[in-house]
Protein backbone atom coordinates (compact mmCIF):
# COMPACT_ATOMS: atom_id res chain seq x y z
CA UNK A 1 0.00 0.00 0.00
CA UNK A 2 2.96 2.47 0.83
CA UNK A 3 4.70 1.56 -2.51
CA UNK A 4 1.50 2.52 -4.27
CA UNK A 5 0.44 5.36 -2.75
CA UNK A 6 3.62 7.08 -2.94
CA UNK A 7 4.21 6.32 -6.88
CA UNK A 8 0.32 7.65 -7.63
CA UNK A 9 -0.09 10.19 -9.21
CA UNK A 10 -1.98 12.20 -6.73
CA UNK A 11 0.85 11.92 -4.39
CA UNK A 12 3.18 13.13 -7.02
CA UNK A 13 0.59 16.25 -7.56
CA UNK A 14 1.00 16.69 -3.86
CA UNK A 15 4.57 16.67 -3.51
CA UNK A 16 4.80 19.30 -6.84
CA UNK A 17 2.47 22.09 -5.34
CA UNK A 18 3.92 21.40 -1.98
CA UNK A 19 7.18 22.07 -3.33
CA UNK A 20 6.07 25.26 -5.02
CA UNK A 21 4.90 26.65 -1.75
CA UNK A 22 8.19 26.07 -0.32
CA UNK A 23 9.94 27.67 -2.93
CA UNK A 24 7.77 30.99 -2.59
CA UNK A 25 8.76 30.54 1.32
CA UNK A 26 12.30 30.74 0.50
CA UNK A 27 12.15 33.68 -1.54
CA UNK A 28 10.49 35.29 0.83
CA UNK A 29 7.05 35.65 -1.35
CA UNK A 30 4.76 34.49 1.56
CA UNK A 31 5.63 36.62 4.45
CA UNK A 32 5.17 35.68 7.61
CA UNK A 33 3.21 32.42 6.57
CA UNK A 34 4.48 29.39 8.28
CA UNK A 35 5.48 25.97 6.28
CA UNK A 36 2.14 24.63 7.22
CA UNK A 37 1.17 26.34 3.93
CA UNK A 38 3.31 23.59 2.81
CA UNK A 39 1.19 20.52 4.10
CA UNK A 40 -1.88 22.69 3.24
CA UNK A 41 -0.63 22.87 -0.53
CA UNK A 42 0.17 18.96 -0.54
CA UNK A 43 -3.31 18.58 0.86
CA UNK A 44 -4.99 20.67 -1.79
CA UNK A 45 -2.51 18.89 -4.74
CA UNK A 46 -3.39 15.11 -3.63
CA UNK A 47 -7.14 15.92 -3.89
CA UNK A 48 -7.14 17.55 -7.11
CA UNK A 49 -4.80 15.03 -8.66
CA UNK A 50 -6.84 11.87 -6.77
CA UNK A 51 -10.24 13.75 -8.47
CA UNK A 52 -8.04 14.27 -11.90
CA UNK A 53 -5.93 11.15 -12.30
CA UNK A 54 -7.14 8.72 -9.55
CA UNK A 55 -6.88 8.33 -5.89
CA UNK A 56 -4.17 5.19 -4.31
CA UNK A 57 -6.99 2.62 -3.16
CA UNK A 58 -5.99 -0.14 -0.96
CA UNK A 59 -6.16 -2.62 -3.36
CA UNK A 60 -3.80 -5.10 -4.67
CA UNK A 61 -2.77 -5.05 -8.69
CA UNK A 62 -4.71 -6.82 -10.90
CA UNK A 63 -1.87 -9.01 -11.52
CA UNK A 64 -1.78 -9.95 -7.87
CA UNK A 65 -5.23 -12.23 -8.54
CA UNK A 66 -3.84 -14.46 -10.52
CA UNK A 67 -3.23 -16.71 -7.19
CA UNK A 68 -5.25 -20.49 -8.25
CA UNK A 69 -5.86 -23.25 -5.97
CA UNK A 70 -4.69 -27.06 -7.28
CA UNK A 71 -7.79 -28.74 -5.54
CA UNK A 72 -11.17 -30.04 -6.26
CA UNK A 73 -12.29 -30.62 -10.07
CA UNK A 74 -9.00 -30.29 -12.12
CA UNK A 75 -10.40 -29.78 -15.54
CA UNK A 76 -12.21 -26.14 -13.81
CA UNK A 77 -8.83 -25.17 -11.89
CA UNK A 78 -7.23 -25.11 -15.15
CA UNK A 79 -9.96 -23.44 -17.40
CA UNK A 80 -10.09 -20.49 -14.45
CA UNK A 81 -6.46 -20.07 -14.53
CA UNK A 82 -6.08 -19.87 -18.30
CA UNK A 83 -9.16 -17.00 -18.23
CA UNK A 84 -7.68 -15.53 -16.17
CA UNK A 85 -4.37 -15.58 -17.37
CA UNK A 86 -5.91 -14.81 -20.78
CA UNK A 87 -8.28 -11.38 -19.36
CA UNK A 88 -5.14 -10.00 -18.00
CA UNK A 89 -2.79 -10.50 -21.35
CA UNK A 90 -5.63 -8.77 -23.14
CA UNK A 91 -5.96 -5.80 -20.61
CA UNK A 92 -2.29 -5.65 -20.73
CA UNK A 93 -2.19 -2.98 -17.74
CA UNK A 94 0.35 -0.19 -18.70
CA UNK A 95 1.17 -1.60 -22.34
CA UNK A 96 3.98 -3.50 -20.45
CA UNK A 97 3.45 -6.35 -22.76
CA UNK A 98 4.78 -5.91 -26.18
CA UNK A 99 2.27 -7.16 -28.95
CA UNK A 100 4.17 -10.24 -30.15
CA UNK A 101 4.80 -11.19 -26.67
CA UNK A 102 1.65 -10.64 -25.74
CA UNK A 103 0.02 -13.03 -28.84
CA UNK A 104 2.32 -15.71 -27.69
CA UNK A 105 1.03 -15.95 -24.32
CA UNK A 106 -2.56 -15.82 -25.68
CA UNK A 107 -1.40 -18.74 -28.18
CA UNK A 108 0.16 -20.57 -25.27
CA UNK A 109 -3.45 -20.53 -23.45
CA UNK A 110 -4.81 -21.80 -26.69
CA UNK A 111 -2.49 -25.00 -26.53
CA UNK A 112 -3.34 -25.62 -22.97
CA UNK A 113 -6.66 -25.59 -23.79
CA UNK A 114 -6.34 -27.78 -26.71
CA UNK A 115 -4.17 -29.92 -25.04
CA UNK A 116 -6.87 -30.45 -22.67
CA UNK A 117 -9.16 -31.72 -24.54
CA UNK A 118 -6.92 -33.84 -25.99
CA UNK A 119 -6.26 -35.46 -22.61
CA UNK A 120 -9.93 -36.10 -22.36
CA UNK A 121 -10.86 -37.69 -25.38
CA UNK A 122 -7.52 -39.24 -25.51
CA UNK A 123 -7.30 -43.14 -25.32
CA UNK A 124 -3.25 -42.50 -23.96
CA UNK A 125 -2.38 -41.54 -20.62
CA UNK A 126 0.31 -39.68 -18.95
CA UNK A 127 2.81 -40.47 -16.39
CA UNK A 128 2.18 -38.96 -12.83
CA UNK A 129 4.84 -36.03 -13.46
CA UNK A 130 3.81 -35.55 -17.10
CA UNK A 131 0.39 -34.48 -15.54
CA UNK A 132 1.49 -32.60 -12.53
CA UNK A 133 3.34 -30.54 -15.39
CA UNK A 134 0.40 -30.54 -17.28
CA UNK A 135 -1.86 -28.93 -14.74
CA UNK A 136 0.38 -26.65 -13.39
CA UNK A 137 1.87 -25.03 -16.43
CA UNK A 138 -2.28 -23.79 -16.20
CA UNK A 139 -2.72 -23.10 -12.99
CA UNK A 140 0.97 -22.01 -11.43
CA UNK A 141 3.70 -21.81 -13.47
CA UNK A 142 2.32 -19.28 -16.02
CA UNK A 143 0.01 -17.26 -14.00
CA UNK A 144 3.55 -16.98 -11.38
CA UNK A 145 5.42 -16.15 -14.29
CA UNK A 146 2.93 -13.43 -15.75
CA UNK A 147 2.55 -12.48 -12.27
CA UNK A 148 6.48 -12.03 -11.66
CA UNK A 149 6.90 -10.48 -14.77
CA UNK A 150 4.52 -7.66 -14.56
CA UNK A 151 5.29 -6.86 -11.04
CA UNK A 152 8.55 -5.39 -12.66
CA UNK A 153 8.66 -1.34 -13.40
CA UNK A 154 8.51 -1.13 -16.91
CA UNK A 155 11.43 0.30 -17.89
CA UNK A 156 13.38 -1.41 -15.32
CA UNK A 157 12.08 -5.13 -17.40
CA UNK A 158 13.23 -3.95 -20.71
CA UNK A 159 16.53 -2.33 -20.06
CA UNK A 160 18.23 -3.58 -16.89
CA UNK A 161 20.09 -6.94 -17.69
CA UNK A 162 19.67 -9.35 -14.76
CA UNK A 163 22.55 -12.15 -13.57
CA UNK A 164 21.61 -14.29 -17.03
CA UNK A 165 22.78 -11.74 -19.13
CA UNK A 166 18.98 -10.92 -20.41
CA UNK A 167 16.30 -8.65 -19.95
CA UNK A 168 13.42 -9.25 -17.90
CA UNK A 169 11.40 -8.98 -21.02
CA UNK A 170 13.62 -11.17 -22.66
CA UNK A 171 13.81 -13.92 -19.44
CA UNK A 172 9.70 -13.55 -19.79
CA UNK A 173 9.99 -14.78 -23.26
CA UNK A 174 12.35 -17.35 -23.03
CA UNK A 175 10.18 -18.96 -20.23
CA UNK A 176 7.12 -18.83 -22.99
CA UNK A 177 9.06 -20.71 -24.90
CA UNK A 178 9.99 -22.98 -22.66
CA UNK A 179 6.31 -23.49 -21.51
CA UNK A 180 5.45 -23.85 -25.19
CA UNK A 181 7.95 -26.61 -25.97
CA UNK A 182 6.56 -28.78 -22.93
CA UNK A 183 2.60 -28.55 -23.83
CA UNK A 184 3.93 -30.04 -27.35
CA UNK A 185 5.59 -32.55 -26.03
CA UNK A 186 2.89 -33.75 -23.59
CA UNK A 187 0.37 -33.55 -27.00
CA UNK A 188 2.81 -35.11 -28.81
CA UNK A 189 2.86 -37.86 -26.13
CA UNK A 190 -0.95 -38.63 -26.35
CA UNK A 191 -1.00 -38.74 -29.92
CA UNK A 192 1.96 -41.18 -30.07
CA UNK A 193 -0.24 -43.75 -27.57
CA UNK A 194 -3.29 -43.03 -29.31
CA UNK A 195 -1.47 -43.61 -33.05
CA UNK A 196 0.23 -46.64 -31.39
CA UNK A 197 -3.51 -47.37 -30.21
CA UNK A 198 -4.28 -47.20 -33.79
CA UNK A 199 -2.20 -49.14 -35.57
CA UNK A 200 -3.05 -52.45 -33.09
CA UNK A 201 -6.38 -51.87 -33.84
CA UNK A 202 -5.84 -51.41 -37.57
CA UNK A 203 -3.82 -54.51 -38.08
CA UNK A 204 -6.32 -56.63 -35.62
CA UNK A 205 -8.89 -55.65 -38.40
CA UNK A 206 -6.44 -56.69 -41.18
CA UNK A 207 -6.01 -59.79 -39.63
CA UNK A 208 -9.58 -60.91 -38.93
CA UNK A 209 -11.15 -60.19 -42.36
CA UNK A 210 -7.83 -61.52 -44.46
CA UNK A 211 -8.45 -64.48 -46.22
CA UNK A 212 -7.00 -66.62 -43.70
CA UNK A 213 -8.07 -64.65 -40.71
CA UNK A 214 -9.91 -66.49 -38.08
CA UNK A 215 -13.72 -65.80 -37.59
CA UNK A 216 -14.27 -65.74 -34.23
CA UNK A 217 -10.46 -64.06 -33.32
CA UNK A 218 -11.41 -61.82 -30.18
CA UNK A 219 -10.04 -58.37 -30.32
CA UNK A 220 -6.13 -58.14 -28.72
CA UNK A 221 -6.49 -55.65 -25.36
CA UNK A 222 -6.19 -52.03 -26.16
CA UNK A 223 -5.32 -51.81 -22.57
CA UNK A 224 -2.18 -54.56 -22.75
CA UNK A 225 -1.25 -52.80 -26.14
CA UNK A 226 -0.81 -49.92 -24.03
CA UNK A 227 1.37 -51.21 -21.23
CA UNK A 228 -1.58 -52.02 -19.06
CA UNK A 229 -1.52 -48.34 -18.16
CA UNK A 230 -4.47 -46.87 -16.16
CA UNK A 231 -5.45 -43.77 -18.31
CA UNK A 232 -5.57 -40.54 -15.23
CA UNK A 233 -8.53 -38.67 -15.67
CA UNK A 234 -8.18 -34.94 -15.58
CA UNK A 235 -11.70 -35.19 -13.43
Amino acid sequence: MIVRWFLSPANWVGLGLASVVLVLKALGLLGTLGLGVAVIGYAAGFAVGGLWLGFPWNKEPEWEALQFSDEGDARQAMERALSGVRRLTEHNPDNRIPASLQARVLELCKALEGLLQQWERSRGSLSLQDSFHARHIAISYLPDALNTYLSIPASYATTKLLSNGKTAQDTFKDTIVELEGKVRQLGDDLASQDAHAFLVHSKFLSEKFSPGGLPGAEAPSMTASLGDSTKEKTR
